[in-house]
């Protein structure tokens, strides 16, 4: 016996009727759920699988994150809203990190199973659209591509008619006493986000008097840092799949690379980027 091997005294090892590690995260439903369709199965298939399953994991974690920051903010609870965006931070740090283990797929192992997709595709990936609505793109075509399954429709639509997590903190600026325009807070929250002067003009006040707006400059930090991260993602998105398909079509119907760059250099929160350029040193006009 090693003397120096960790004591396992009081380890519970009889689990007869008891709940076990294994059945609390349902471990044999959720490990028997990869499925590869390719015949012969292709090895290299069941990381294409799980990689997309574990995203849709992390995708549902943000979904039910950014949910909680909304009501934080409607209820001008902001502690804790700086924590769950801060969580936000860093499943966005996890959804990067994994794409290198699908850049390990080569465009010769991919071709060998791709067929098998037919038109499934990441397009249709009805947690990621509720992301992109609760972050601000709204896009109401792309509803089209969940028509087929009423569920998960009602689902993302609920998604699109609510506030963006950037609407509400402009909401609770207004309520800060900053000079939010009276035309965007009223505005159709379906419809994608307009840039306005107004906005940019009062983030700038609150970068310009950290001391007196402290709470709203924190917050517009956690935002600019998941907008950051969103966009980051999808640059990353764009360089696997331009290394793994070249520039073929997506699955889905869409362009592919050319479609995935179009969305990179999209902001969320237009002005919490513009400001930066209109902030001035002290002292100069």
């Amino acid at each position: 016996m090693n003397p120096d091997a960790p004591s396992t005294s009081g380890m519970v090892t009889d689990l007869h009727g008891k709940l076990d590690y294994a059945t609390y995260l349902q471990l044999p439903r959720v490990l028997s759920s990869q499925k590869p369709l390719s015949t012969p199965e292709h090895h290299d298939e069941l990381l294409f699988i799980i990689q997309h399953q574990t995203t849709e994991l992390w995708f549902k974690l943000m979904v039910h994150e950014l949910k909680a920051a909304l009501t934080y903010l409607q209820q001008d609870n902001l502690d804790p809203s700086f924590k769950v965006l801060a969580r936000v931070k860093h499943i966005q740090t996890q959804l990067l990190s994994q794409w290198s283990v699908l850049a390990t797929l080569t465009p010769s192992e991919y071709v060998q199973f791709r067929h098998v997709l037919g038109p499934a595709s990441g397009i249709q990936s009805y947690q990621n659209r509720q992301i992109e609505y609760l972050m601000g793109n709204k896009d109401r075509r792309m509803l089209a591509v969940f028509k087929h399954n009423p569920e998960i429709y009602a689902q993302v639509e609920a998604c699109l008619n609510m506030p963006s997590v950037y609407d509400e903190f402009l909401r609770y600026l207004a309520r800060r006493g900053l000079p939010i325009p009276a035309e965007v807070l009223n505005r159709d929250v379906t419809e994608p986000h307009t840039p306005h002067p107004g906005i940019t003009a009062a983030l700038k006040l609150v970068y310009e008097e950290t001391t007196k707006y402290w709470d709203a400059y924190e917050l517009a930090e956690k935002l600019v840092d998941i907008d950051e991260g969103h966009s980051l993602w999808r640059y990353r998105h764009v360089k696997v799949v331009e290394r793994v398909i070249g520039f073929k079509r997506g699955t889905g119907g869409t362009a592919g690379v050319q479609y995935l760059k179009q969305m990179v250099d999209d902001r969320h929160f237009p002005e919490l980027w513009d400001v930066r350029t209109e902030i001035k040193e002290p002292g100069r006009a």
